[in-house]
């Protein structure tokens, strides 16, 4: 299959995210454009306790307009490398740190328009550690048994694409191992 071809592009927005406007030609020569959101490279973690229950956060996300029920995530700051990322995100979001860390796979968020990538990772042997962010408050730590995931799924209690694809990518790992 042709790739498109980019003429140009223009920023249109430099925050957090960058979006930015691509013109691009097809592969038969016709002219487009596309709607590119920049976003940094983050992390996704199933983390599992010792007695076989999946740490889950719910918190308010304003895109969505509601609170949604999603596993641990976030970005990758500076430097960092994606193992670093997940014990700082799991010490922000839940209070735990992992001792044992595995790579489950990794995909893109969004790709029709967004560049994000999210590794995923599997977090075990989870030991206390204090909550270190600020902006916690808001964000409640839930554990839901691993037996619970696919009667979550069929349901549609979790709305949250990351959740899904990691929690199934997780069952299909646990399978194997």
């Amino acid at each position: 299959m042709a790739e498109e071809k980019t003429l140009s592009s223009k920023v249109i927005h430099d925050g957090h995210i960058k979006l930015r406007i691509d013109t691009i030609q097809l592969p038969d020569g016709e002219i487009s454009t596309r709607e590119i959101v920049e976003h940094p490279e983050v992390v996704a973690i199933v983390a599992v306790d010792d007695r076989d229950n999946v740490l889950m956060v719910r918190q308010f996300r304003r895109a969505a307009g509601q609170e949604l029920l999603e596993i641990p995530a976030g970005g990758i700051d500076g430097e960092e490398t994606p193992e670093e990322a997940v014990r700082r995100e799991m010490q922000e979001e839940t209070g735990y740190l992992p001792r044992k860390i595995e790579k489950l796979g990794g995909f893109y968020s969004a790709p029709g328009f967004c560049t994000e990538y999210m590794h995923l990772f599997l977090a075990t042997d989870l030991t206390p550690s204090r909550l270190s962010a600020e902006d916690t408050d808001s964000i409640r730590l839930e554990r839901l048994p691993i037996s619970e995931i696919p009667k979550l799924v069929a349901l549609r209690e979790l709305h949250d694409g990351k959740s899904i694809a990691g929690l199934l990518t997780f069952l299909e790992y646990r399978k194997r191992h």
